[in-house]
């Protein structure tokens, strides 16, 4: 049975290169390799993007999706806002910064992005369940996205995640399962449950539809570039967890330049660890290849993947890019949280404490060409994080009588 899956032609292992038919598959049967997307682009003008709606589906005719993806009921996100920070750049010595504030998404973090074009995976495979392994916001993201699509839910996290994350992944209906153990251990669990006829015709958006749920982090390629006027920006720090948003995003980069709708121009990518989870950070610091798991402890709980599958990828794409790979303990991750909103207005959920931790690392370190063009990632809204601000910080400034004499005595 043929599939409408737009451009996207097979699933291609990117260890070994073997291709497979479109379907609801994710590992190489040569290989174990992970399977990704293989495409045949026809000719795609920055015109047609234009035109095209002010959300992802402007870039139907690079993703796995039927043309008519927009008319379909879908949360429609993307084409977030790219600011101009000019007050953390002068805070932080760099003439030309932006940050990609991916908050403004329908359930408030970039999740949005991947689970939509898992939607219509799921759609077309006629699954009639969507569910994920989670750390917080692709939870969120995913009871959404069934509620509109009119899918049932199901959908598991570590049992300790913030109480925000919980309360905004239950909204929508659906099953929401803790789970005792780490986010590595939830994922195991929906790897066992797939083989399982429990799971039957569930569509798990980071496992069995995880070909076509990453394709959803190229947007944010697509977009910061069109948003930049059609180029690309000479840095950009990114988040990891499990690394796959860092590297759909030089993919994304890399098939802009295949097909001429941006200039062939150097970029570096830099990716963001906490250091309570930095398995990638210390395998680039080490010089290795291999990535050693590690068991997170970091107030980052949207970035705790201590065996990110993208890992080796990551650290491929940092070495050749000229970019690097670097972590933020949690004190750091605070300050630049509270750093992010005194100078740019923006409420950063801790992955975005993370990328802008180590914005600031790498600038203050002479890391980064204070000259060149940089993009920050903040990835979520910081009023799912709140017990990361605490103490004073958690309190007003002062509490005073209704008195003038008050307010001068305590300003």
């Amino acid at each position: 049975m043929s599939h409408d899956f737009g451009p996207a032609v097979a699933l291609s292992c990117r260890e070994c290169g073997a291709r497979y038919p479109l379907g609801p598959s994710f590992a190489c049967l040569e290989c174990f390799g992970p399977l990704e997307a293989a495409y045949e682009f026809g000719n795609v003008t920055r015109a047609d993007i234009e035109s095209g709606p002010a959300n992802i589906w402007r870039y139907r005719s690079l993703l796995p999706v039927p043309a008519d993806v927009a008319t379909k009921p879908n949360m429609n996100p993307g084409w977030t806002k790219l600011v101009k920070a000019g007050n953390l750049g002068q805070a932080l010595g760099l003439k030309s910064l932006y940050v990609k504030d991916d908050s403004g998404n329908p359930t408030h973090s970039f999740k949005d992005r991947v689970v939509a074009i898992a939607v219509e995976a799921a759609r077309t495979f006629g699954f009639h369940t969507l569910s994920c392994s989670s750390t917080g916001n692709l939870a969120g993201a995913v009871t959404a996205a069934a509620a509109r699509a009119g899918l049932d839910a199901c959908v598991f996290i570590p049992a300790n995640l913030e109480a925000a994350k919980i309360a905004m992944a239950r909204v929508f209906g659906g099953k929401l399962i803790g789970i005792e153990g780490t986010y590595d251990e939830v994922n195991r669990f929906c790897s066992e449950l797939i083989g399982d006829p429990l799971g039957d015709k569930w569509g798990f958006v980071n496992v069995n539809l995880r070909p076509y749920y990453a394709e959803g982090s190229k947007t944010l390629a697509y977009e910061i570039a069109e948003q930049l006027g059609w180029r690309l920006p000479e840095q950009i720090i990114i988040p990891i967890a499990s690394g796959s948003q860092l590297t759909k995003i030089d993919k994304g980069f890399k098939e802009l330049v295949a097909l001429g709708l941006v200039e062939d121009t150097p970029y570096k990518i830099f990716g963001a660890q906490a250091a309570g989870c930095s398995p990638v950070s210390t395998a680039y610091k080490a010089g290795h290849d291999v990535v050693q798991p590690v068991k997170p402890d970091t107030i980052a709980k949207s970035l705790a993947i201590g065996n990110p599958a993208d890992g080796p990828y990551v650290l491929d794409i940092a070495r050749r890019t000229g970019g690097a790979v670097e972590d933020v303990t949690d004190p750091e991750i605070v300050a630049a949280i509270k750093l992010l909103a005194s100078t740019e207005g923006i409420f950063a959920e801790t992955a975005g404490g993370v990328t802008v931790g180590v914005l600031k690392k790498l600038a203050e370190s002479g890391r980064l060409d204070p000259e060149a063009e940089t993009v920050v990632l903040n990835t979520g809204d910081g009023l799912k994080t709140l017990d990361a601000i605490t103490g004073d910080d958690a309190k007003p400034t002062a509490v005073i009588r209704p008195s003038l004499d008050a307010f001068r005595a305590a300003v």
